[in-house]
């Protein structure tokens, strides 16, 4: 889906912005800089891993007058799961509803329209999130992880 809005807003196709998944798009300096300077949750992420994440996932790109501007990760089997990640809006574009026209882009892009589970991790952005229908586990005790944090650039 080259270059292509996935959901049309004319309030903000009019003030210049678009998301696509046009991985040749991504700024990639840019987004590797935020995430590691701006984000906590991938602050020690290696350049390395960076991009093999964006190699192995759909990746949402959001941009103002072809300035990336935020950027959002689905890692997905297609067919009955998604894990959403990555997702923020630059500094200087936020308060404008963008984050949620980013998501509702990525909830409504063909792929990933009738999956069975969505999951994503958040320390503080829960009532963001919930708006899209994204709740609490509701089975907790079921879920199991392996986790291991990055460990510090060099």
């Amino acid at each position: 889906m080259s270059s292509k809005t996935i959901v049309n807003d004319a309030a903000f196709l009019a003030k210049g912005f678009v998301v696509d998944t046009n991985k040749n798009r991504l700024d990639l300096a840019y987004v590797y800089r935020f995430l590691t300077e701006q984000s906590y949750w991938a602050k020690n992420l290696s350049y390395e891993k960076f991009t093999v994440s964006v190699a192995n996932s759909t990746c949402f790109g959001l941009y103002q007058n072809g300035k990336q501007v935020g950027f959002a990760r689905v890692i997905s089997d297609f067919s009955t799961f998604a894990y959403l990640a990555d997702v923020f809006i630059d500094e200087t574009c936020r308060k404008q509803s963008l984050g949620k026209w980013l998501l509702q882009c990525v909830l409504a892009h063909p792929d990933f329209k009738d999956l069975r589970r969505w999951l994503l991790a958040t320390a503080d952005a829960h009532n963001f999130y919930r708006q899209f229908g994204f709740n609490n586990l509701n089975q907790p005790e079921r879920f199991m992880q392996i986790f291991k944090p990055y460990i510090a650039k060099g």
